[in-house]
């Protein structure tokens, strides 16, 4: 298991494989539909990504004794970012996207050109993984896009991820889609039993 510490280097996410366990710790960033047609819209952004991580999820945050607590952090489906992630990843020095269901081919160049990876967070475990948020530090654009869709600046510690896109072009999505497609087609090929 990769034990990593925001910000991240170009060096230590170019070493990571496909399939490998990470635990990240310090500040990432939440990013949604909506903050990524900003970004790519060339708007000025409120925070500097450079080195840090993005993670696809709108979380649910509450205010408690004047301080904002994240209740539950799921990843959300990171295929409705694809037309703007390779542009976000290379114009803002990105080293990793963190979400659920994996990205298309512009990602995973994106990857492989400029040193990022592609995180799977677990689906599903929600409040699990708002456990591993320890602080947040800031909350950019709210009332211009919302809660579920602002920039909510979060700080982790041991947050579990596994990487499912590398930085050498490799796509364990991808793999899964080639492996699943060849047994359908020899499934279909031998007819009813």
């Amino acid at each position: 298991m990769a034990v990593l510490e925001a910000p991240f280097t170009e060096e230590e996410i170019r070493s990571l494989r496909l399939g490998e366990l990470v635990e990240l710790s310090g500040v990432i960033f939440t990013g949604r539909d909506a903050v990524h047609k900003y970004i790519v819209d060339g708007r000025p952004l409120p925070v500097d990504l450079r080195g840090s991580m993005i993670y696809h999820c709108g979380p649910v945050v509450v205010q408690e004794g004047g301080r904002w607590v994240v209740k539950a952090a799921g990843p959300t489906t990171s295929s409705r970012e694809e037309p703007y992630e390779y542009d976000v990843i290379r114009d803002h020095g990105l080293r990793g996207v963190i979400g659920k269901g994996g990205m298309g081919p512009r990602t995973l160049r994106a990857c492989a050109e400029f040193g990022c990876v592609y995180l799977h967070a677990i689906g599903g475990a929600a409040q699990v993984l708002a456990e591993s948020i320890t602080e947040v530090c800031g909350v950019h654009l709210l009332e211009e896009l919302g809660s579920p869709e602002a920039i909510w600046e979060l700080r982790v510690k041991g947050f579990p991820a596994v990487v499912t896109m590398d930085a050498r072009g490799g796509s364990l999505h991808a793999e899964v889609e080639a492996r699943s497609r060849e047994r359908l087609h020899q499934l279909l090929d031998r007819g009813p039993g």
